[in-house]
């Protein structure tokens, strides 16, 4: 969700190096085989698959329990729930890994070079897997089933578009929009106080459910 390593020396000497399994060069005998990946690079995947795991679960949780127990949440309950987790992931996770949590968060560091695009199937598989899995522990921790899901067990619960495709799309880009940007002021530019990117971000998060959560 957010690349606030930048500040951290350590993290960016963190990489995908499959030709001299490290950032910091290699001087064993050419005899001995080499890694092909960093420790270090796999505790960012770790570190992805624990924080995508935990917001999935957590936020979508929220909507799972406002839809069985007659609108318990509420849209601003639900949209406290994302935000606030995205932001503890941020200050618990953001050191290791960047805190990306989101495909396109990935991509869009890489493709303004901010992220080593060697590094996005990784973090993108790291990702998938992580939310995956908390949907299928949702499934088991609530009981999910036809009375809850869709008719054919699918697990589908939360708000339903209720505007125009177009509309509906308009509202997306503009959410997105915001997100990233935030996203790109805060936790990449080297002049913003970065300390205070995890409350902008989830804030963000919070803002963006609640003016569109019913669209």
């Amino acid at each position: 969700m957010a690349e606030i390593s930048d500040t951290t020396p350590q993290t960016q000497t963190v990489t995908f190096d499959i030709e001299d399994g490290g950032s910091g060069g290699d001087s064993r005998s050419p005899g001995i085989s080499r890694p092909l990946v960093s420790v270090s690079f796999v505790q960012k995947l770790i570190g992805e698959f624990v924080g995508t795991f935990s917001l999935i679960f957590a936020g979508c949780a929220a909507i799972v329990v406002n839809d069985t127990y007659g609108k318990a949440v509420t849209l601003p309950g639900i949209a406290l729930v994302w935000g606030l987790t995205v932001m503890v992931m941020i200050y618990s996770i953001g050191h290791v890994s960047g805190a990306h949590f989101n495909p396109a968060v990935s991509i869009a560091f890489a493709s303004s070079r901010k992220f080593p695009f060697k590094q996005v199937p990784g973090y993108i598989a790291a990702q998938l897997l992580g939310s995956t899995l908390a949907a299928e522990a949702l499934r088991l921790v609530f009981h999910l089933d036809d009375n809850v899901c869709s008719l054919k067990g699918d697990i589908y619960v939360g708000t339903y578009p209720s505007s125009s495709n177009t509309a509906t799309f308009v509202m997306e880009f503009i959410t997105t929009f915001n997100l990233m940007f935030v996203i790109s002021a805060v936790a990449t530019d080297k002049r913003a106080n970065g300390s205070f990117a995890g409350i902008a971000i989830g804030a963000t998060v919070v803002l963006d459910i609640l003016f569109c959560g019913y669209k």
